[in-house]
């Protein structure tokens, strides 16, 4: 039999709510299509903001959206996203497909969208064709209060305020799409720019987040920790989930078991490459000031036939939703150097939690999967364990995270990623003795997808199979589940 046991005596660690992050970019159909439609849209919008994704988000308690990328963020230029409209340059979007982007989404559209979800702004800056000089203007531009030329121009742009600015990047991928830099350069640049991202307001700090590693690049890691690490808040981490290779990453939906197995478990990888990054930032940062930044992660694979191969769409089913859920364990385990994690991306865009086409709108499993991790935010990591006598071939038989809420319930998202095989569990909450038990759950075939023509297809449910004998609760959990358990 296999068993959980949970001790809600002991906490591990604080779960922050930007560990369920998004990451949203000037690519594909993410923005404009996705989040942003025009005041002048058929599409029902507050401000030009699609009224249904902002609904669906704030549904999931989204805290925090990562903009304007991604390898976009190191071509964009601010000044070109502010104004009227009609005056705005366009440029070429050379990243993503060679379309015109006509910067009609800039910085006070990307704060109106947070504003309308109730997240907060997450703004990477361009370092790899920009200057010092514009980043620091536009730090000026978003959060100073007084009379200086940026804030002015602000005002003349119709916002006398200024934003609340909590997390700002100095560049991305700057290893790569960012300017292909060594660490030891990109360090040296990272010191320079971070200098001149001023703190306006005592009661509001920006947390600077510097260009970290490319998946198990451990070594621009020593070099940004031992170069750059007490002029950072953060060190942003990306690592994508690539079921094949680059060149050729297979399908979204059709996929052999084989396939799927190893999608789970290159998923998991995840978990090496944090206790790997972690242990260097330890050796520099043994008090944990420094936040890892999972700021991009997710599945990749080839686009839907049909569509723009620069646009990286690409369907979304329950193998998806098992890559998250797993992840997002992985996350809330290591939650304290893990500060933020954004998916890549939030709409339209590789991971999606959501599609759109037109008018339409549809929740991925993907979706289901952060909408039952929703219940650990700002709760207490609590020490758990699942002990089994299965057997699984190289992917756990059950993985688990737990946590405390403030009002004492005890909150557990429990993964049977298994494809075929049905598991039977215990689980037992130290010092509950008579708990309450509620459940739901999100399962299906590995390839089950909602369409536009059956938007309900995969969802989560109330799961009550469910057993209750001295304290201890029973289940079965089918091939392919996440279930979020509550015991109060």
């Amino acid at each position: 039999m296999n068993k959980l046991v949970i001790n809600p005596e002991r906490t591990l660690g604080h779960i922050s709510k930007n560990l369920q992050g998004h990451f949203s970019e000037h690519l594909g159909r993410c923005i404009y299509g996705g989040v942003y439609v025009g005041e002048n849209s058929d599409i029902p919008n507050t401000n030009g903001i699609r009224n249904d994704v902002v609904n669906a988000l704030k549904d999931i308690k989204a805290p925090v959206v990562r903009w304007p990328g991604g390898c976009f963020a190191d071509e964009y230029h601010w000044r070109s996203g502010v104004g009227p409209k009609q005056q705005r340059e366009k440029m070429i979007n050379t990243h993503w497909g060679g379309v015109t982007e006509d910067n009609s989404f800039g910085t006070h559209e990307f704060m109106e969208f947070c504003r309308q979800v109730g997240c907060d702004p997450y703004v990477n800056g361009n370092v790899g064709s920009g200057s010092v000089r514009e980043m620091s203007e536009w730090v000026e531009y978003m959060t100073f209060d007084g009379v200086s030329p940026m804030a002015d121009l602000r005002r003349a742009h119709g916002r006398d305020k200024a934003w609340r600015l909590p997390y700002f990047a100095v560049g991305n991928e700057n290893w790569g799409c960012g300017g292909n830099m060594t660490p030891e350069y990109y360090a040296n640049e990272y010191r320079r720019y971070a200098t001149y991202i001023r703190q306006y307001s005592s009661d509001a700090p920006i947390y600077k987040i510097a260009c970290g590693p490319n998946s198990a690049d451990y070594r621009w890691t020593d070099v940004l920790m031992r170069e750059a690490a007490r002029y950072m808040d953060g060190l942003s981490l990306h690592y994508y989930t690539v079921c094949g290779e680059w060149s050729h990453k297979g399908s979204a939906l059709t996929f052999t078991r084989e396939e799927y197995d190893t999608t789970l478990k290159k998923a998991l990888f995840m978990e090496k490459i944090i206790e790997g990054h972690s242990a260097i930032m330890d050796r520099y940062d043994p008090e944990r000031r420094v936040g890892l930044i999972v700021d991009e992660w997710g599945t990749w694979y080839d686009v839907e036939e049909g569509t723009n191969p620069g646009f990286l769409y690409q369907q979304n089913s329950m193998r998806d939703a098992m890559v998250a859920a797993l992840t997002l364990n992985v996350f809330n385990k290591h939650c304290a150097r893990v500060r933020m994690a954004n998916i890549a991306q939030l709409a339209n865009v590789l991971q999606s939690p959501i599609l759109t086409e037109g008018a339409q709108m549809v929740l991925t499993p993907t979706y289901y999967a952060f909408k039952l991790n929703s219940h650990h935010q700002e709760n207490e990591l609590l020490d758990s364990r699942v002990f089994t006598c299965d057997s699984a071939d190289g992917l756990p038989v059950l993985q688990e995270s737990a946590s405390l809420s403030p009002d004492g319930t005890v909150h557990v998202t429990l993964v049977n990623p298994s494809a075929d095989t049905a598991r039977t569990v215990q689980v037992e909450a130290l010092g509950k003795a008579d708990p309450a038990v509620a459940a739901e759950i999100l399962t299906g075939d590995t390839a089950a997808h909602n369409t536009f023509e059956n938007p309900d297809a995969v969802k989560d449910v109330p799961f009550t199979d469910i057993t209750l004998k001295s304290g201890v609760a029973e289940m079965t959990l089918p091939p392919c589940s996440l279930v979020h358990i509550a015991l109060r």
